[in-house]
């Protein structure tokens, strides 16, 4: 059987480069249904992108890689693609972009978008080896207990990273990328929880404070959730990607900075009051007993100094932790790392070792930050070798 494209992997990167990929394109997975990181993402209402997406947003070897497709197919150009499908959506904080209604409003736009493009989708269908003969790609597929054998002048690898082996990620772009030269930077996940092995924060689990999670000079303010087995939340996941087995993290639970002075002034007018009662005006109750041992909170207002509430609040700005391990891809949104930029083109997202093959999606060194970004890449990445296949067909 003979094709044009063969695109492996059929998650938001693949489905939109089938979309414009033009004639003779086949689409597969192993999966029985594409989309699956879709329809799970945004809590079923798909984060689909940002109205803030920008190459600062994402972390990579080469930080310059991802503006050519960012800056060629923009958030604008994916929300103009919605808007012409009839979905509806907002914005829910920080730019974070969901449907009003459910995830698979987006499968069926990209499945209705791949259809209308002429391409094929073929689902339950795996990879069981690749090959090049020095004119086309020779790819072995099975599907419905068939050995199926495939030619393609042009392959696309977007079967994703690491994270979330229970959806079926394995890893697989990086076993082809290598078998045609790519190097792998060091993978590891990202956008997941972090974890204490003395499980310190199990009482305070399902707690959730506004504050700011600092580590190696990068820092983000959103909601910490206490975890049975850790930390959690935007602020923590965000946090994650930079973080290595042995750093240190530092929270701020009072991000604006203004705890001390609120403090002082409440001792003014009711200093009889108990100094945990009046922190959990500020922070949550459950946290604030948590943390009384520790602190020494105890007594009424009137019986702080300044010197001691600068001390109390220095503190809370300033609590040190040091996180034993991650939950691991198990629960990582994406993985960090991938197929090396240096090996592609930033344009095209062709291999510079292969001609016709193409690397896109979260399979390569370009890692979004939580909230939209990393649809973003996929849209933007898979739009740039799409247009490039059309362009070589």
């Amino acid at each position: 059987m003979d094709v044009n494209t063969l695109i492996l992997g059929a998650g938001a990167a693949g489905m939109m480069c089938a979309a414009h990929a033009g004639p003779g394109t086949l689409l597969i997975d192993h999966a029985k249904a594409p989309g699956e990181k879709i329809r799970i993402s945004g809590g079923g209402r798909c984060n689909f992108t940002n109205l803030h997406a920008g190459p600062d947003n994402f972390l990579s070897g080469n930080p310059h890689f991802c503006k050519s497709a960012l800056k060629r197919y923009t958030q604008w150009d994916f929300i103009d693609l919605v808007a012409r499908h009839g979905i509806t959506w907002h914005e829910k904080t920080l730019g974070q972009l969901f449907c009003d209604g459910k995830s698979p409003q987006i499968i069926a736009m990209l499945r209705d978008e791949l259809a209308a493009a002429g391409a094929d989708l073929w689902l339950q269908t795996s990879v069981a080896g690749v090959s090049h003969d020095g004119d086309r790609f020779r790819i072995a597929l099975d599907r419905e207990g068939q050995r199926i054998s495939v030619r393609a002048r042009n392959l696309v690898l977007a079967t994703g990273g690491k994270s979330i082996p229970a959806m079926g990620a394995t890893g697989l772009a990086y076993d082809i990328a290598r078998q045609f030269g790519h190097a792998i930077t060091d993978t590891r996940p990202a956008l997941v929880p972090l974890t204490f092995s003395d499980q310190r924060f199990a009482p305070l689990s399902g707690t959730s404070a506004p504050g700011r999670a600092t580590c190696n000079g990068t820092a983000f303010d959103e909601a910490i959730l206490f975890t049975h087995r850790g930390l959690s939340g935007p602020a923590i996941l965000q946090i994650s990607s930079y973080w290595h087995e042995g750093d240190e993290i530092i929270l701020d639970l009072d991000p604006a900075g203004t705890l001390f002075d609120t403090l002082r002034d409440q001792r003014q007018r009711e200093g009889r009051r108990n100094l945990t009662t009046e922190l959990a005006r500020h922070l949550p109750a459950r946290l604030v007993d948590h943390l009384a041992p520790e602190l020494g909170l105890t007594g009424n207002l009137a019986d702080q100094s300044d010197a001691r509430l600068s001390e109390i609040t220095d503190t809370l700005r300033n609590w040190h932790l040091k996180p034993t391990g991650s939950e691991g891809y198990r629960t990582a949104e994406v993985t960090l790392g991938g197929v090396d930029t240096a090996g592609l083109s930033s344009k095209t997202m062709m291999s510079a070792h292969t001609p016709g093959l193409y690397i896109i999606g979260e399979a390569v060194d370009v890692t979004g930050w939580l909230g939209g970004y990393n649809f973003q890449w996929a849209w933007s990445s898979g739009w740039a070798a799409g247009q490039a296949i059309r362009a070589r067909t």
